[in-house]
């Protein structure tokens, strides 16, 4: 883990139409190579992003907590689209966990709604651009309709390979090593064959890579029961900003942050073998 790599600035989140303001002032950096030093070999290949704050969005600026679920919900297509432009090949997006169910029934039959909503409407643009949709998490315990819908998106971009979003919902990382472990107890795998490769064919999605980088944005430090396997050596970069307002300039900012590092999958650097 490298909760210490956390973003320099550490301001609170910005107060409402602030971020716009600034954006629309400074241009993109997208669109200015010298602000945006980043070798295409150093460009993460997959990175997962913990979508919070929408409620709290909501909240700063007098407005029911579904308002800010609309609009984080509305956020992911200009994320996407950014991801691409970056050359991000896998993009994981936490949209909705297993713990959710807990909120108020109002709450979370409109983030069902909305989703729903969102994954109708967003497919063909997704299809366009070239994007795969992948799934992780408990499919079969969604409604009818939307699993349907869902499984039709994943059907229509299976064969597209310019980016593979993949929506983690109703999703929990525990849930999904107890998945995989029903898994090998049912095929009856032997002690002496169980591996992380045997495991990982049993996860949710077995061709989805370890996450490079892990972003949360909301000024939470915490990871949330997200991505427990393919996390286990990922970066963290923890953005201040609610997820309404993390825009594109906020990833590119993550992953500018992300090509300094040096990664060591828990082995010393050539510097540190050298001390």
């Amino acid at each position: 883990m490298a909760a210490e790599h956390a973003p320099g600035h550490s301001h609170s989140p910005s107060a409402p139409g602030q971020d716009e303001q600034s954006h629309s002032h400074r241009g993109s950096l997208l669109d200015d190579p010298e602000r945006m030093p980043i070798p295409s070999a150093l460009v993460p290949h997959h990175v997962a992003i913990i979508m919070d704050g929408n409620g709290r969005w909501a909240a700063q600026r007098g407005l029911d907590r579904l308002h800010g679920h609309q609009q984080g919900t509305s956020n992911i297509r200009r994320i996407t689209h950014t991801a691409g432009r970056l050359g991000i090949k896998y993009l994981t997006l936490w949209a909705f966990s297993t713990e959710n169910w807990s909120r108020p029934e109002a709450e979370v039959q409109g983030i069902l709604r909305i989703l729903a909503n969102a994954i109708v409407t967003e497919t063909e643009e997704l299809h366009r651009q070239g994007a795969r949709l992948w799934h992780i998490g408990e499919l079969d315990a969604l409604e009818p309709e939307l699993r349907q819908s869902v499984r039709d998106a994943i059907a229509l971009t299976e064969h597209n390979t310019a980016l593979t979003l993949t929506l983690a919902f109703n999703y929990g990382g525990r849930r999904e090593i107890l998945h995989a472990v029903r898994r090998m107890v049912l095929d009856e795998v032997p002690a002496d064959e169980i591996t992380e490769e045997s495991f990982r064919q049993r996860l949710y999605a077995p061709s989805l890579p370890d996450a490079d980088l892990i972003i949360r944005t909301s000024g939470e430090f915490r990871m949330s029961n997200f991505l427990l396997w393919q996390g286990a050596y990922a970066e963290f970069y923890f953005s201040p900003k609610f997820w309404p307002d993390f825009g594109p300039d906020d990833l590119v900012e993550a992953v500018v942050d992300y090509s300094r590092r040096e990664r060591r999958f828990g082995a010393l650097t050539a510097a540190g073998l050298k001390q």
